[in-house]
């Protein structure tokens, strides 16, 4: 019988509530619920014109973000990138980044290599502000 782990990432609790940015925001973290040894992965949703409040960097996670609804703009360090349905992004541990649901709002899965589970991650609030 093959090893394998089946789960809906809808069904993944929304980490969102906990810290109260729900309604606005629902993120679905899913490594745990899929046993990932390797990797991490989410769901996220953003509701039209949201910008997360804070921005993150990692120490040694890469991530990968795929727009798979909606649009909006992501802020890289300095810079700042327009997205659309189906654009993927890459991006390396040490770049700082904050997103940002266009009108029509927008819909990810990020996705993390290596798994390094809590402490990786370096918040800081407020970073994207204009």
């Amino acid at each position: 019988m093959a090893a394998y782990t089946l789960v809906n990432l809808e069904e993944v609790d929304d980490s969102a509530r906990a810290y109260g940015l729900s309604p606005q925001l629902e993120a679905r973290f899913a490594r745990e619920p899929l046993g990932l040894e390797q990797a991490g992965v989410s769901l996220q949703r953003l509701a039209p014109g949201y910008r997360i409040p804070f921005g993150h960097r990692h120490r040694t996670q890469e991530e990968l973000y795929v727009i798979l609804a909606g649009g909006g703009r992501i802020k890289l360090d300095d810079e700042v990138v327009e997205l659309r349905r189906w654009d993927a992004v890459r991006i390396p541990p040490q770049t700082m980044r904050c997103i940002e649901a266009g009108p029509e709002g927008l819909e990810l899965l990020a996705f993390g290599t290596p798994s390094t589970g809590p402490g990786d991650a370096e918040i800081v609030q407020g970073w994207w502000a204009e």
